[in-house]
């Protein structure tokens, strides 16, 4: 019993340290992206980074020896996920190119929030009125962050709001996704997503594409590897570990997206983004150890 107990902590701290070296490196290809955005169309930067991460993906389902296609590709489920990762990817990298990079990562880190609040609306998952009330709570910090109806506000924020939405529907899709598809092959098609999104803005947008110099083309090529790498390190945490137990170190991400922003583009912190940030923090881990009480039965 008690090598067993050993065993866990220590799946459970191996699983918690992937998990916080993927959103470290998710951070790490935020920037990238941002910093590419301001040479190149957004449009392009989507296409090349999704070309990219679909070329990985597709050696490694061809590596395993996974079909590239099947029926359940084009299931209902799996339709609605692409919808909601075009969504999500165009208005997240969107914010990230026009509003500051800590900015859009704390606004992402409400995903949790949704997804709660629509695996209740959605699925018919019980959510008693403690998460309904913590849910409330950490959007009342998103409130907080972009600050509407003050001269702080800015309406590209909104851009960050409907990124994690489109988000939050992808996890929730991903949800009822047939089971016989690979995270490999999810992944693929995440990334095939993104390179429509970027096709669809570059149609809409009608700018013409630039021939990226070397520093930009590192800055993309920077983006797709770790946009790679941090997947599979996710993907790692929460197969090694307990979902409880890693899913809290997600909230790293806010604190790496923060400090890059600080130091790589000159951001600052104020109290607003503080508060917002302690808000949206606060109520997630509650809601995550709330599920966890109430899954135990308590």
């Amino acid at each position: 019993m008690t090598h067993h107990i050993a065993t866990d902590r220590k799946a459970n701290l191996a699983g918690s340290i992937w998990m916080i070296a993927a959103m470290a490196i998710f951070a790490i290809e935020d920037a990238f992206i941002k910093a590419a955005s301001e040479v190149l169309p957004v449009g392009q930067v989507l296409i090349i980074f999704g070309l990219g991460g679909a070329l990985v993906f597709a050696c490694l389902a061809l590596i395993n020896r996974e079909p590239l296609f099947s029926p359940d590709v084009v299931s209902r489920p799996m339709c609605i996920r692409v919808v909601f990762e075009i969504t999500g990817r165009l208005f997240y990298v969107l914010a990230l190119s026009l509003i500051p990079l800590s900015a859009a990562t704390v606004i992402l880190q409400a995903t949790p929030l949704v997804v709660v609040a629509g695996a209740a609306l959605v699925f018919g998952e019980k959510v008693g009125w403690r998460r309904w009330t913590a849910i409330f709570v950490g959007l009342i910090g998103v409130v907080i962050i972009i600050q509407p109806g003050t001269d702080s506000f800015s309406v590209l924020s909104l851009l960050a709001i409907i990124g994690m939405i489109g988000f939050a529907g992808r996890d929730l899709a991903s949800r009822a996704a047939p089971a016989l598809l690979s995270t490999t092959i999810l992944g693929l098609y995440g990334f095939v997503s993104i390179v429509v999104a970027g096709g669809l803005f570059a149609i809409w947008q009608d700018v013409a594409f630039v021939m990226p110099d070397a520093e930009i083309s590192v800055y993309v090529l920077g983006a797709v590897l770790a946009g790679v790498a941090a997947y599979s390190c996710l993907m790692k945490a929460m197969r090694i570990g307990e979902v409880s137990a890693v899913t809290p170190f997600r909230y790293s991400r806010l604190l790496f997206g923060i400090a890059l922003g600080i130091l790589l583009f000159d951001e600052r912190l104020d109290l607003a983004m503080v508060v917002g940030s302690g808000l949206i923090v606060i109520s997630g881990l509650f809601i995550l150890w709330r599920g966890r009480q109430v899954g135990a039965g308590k």
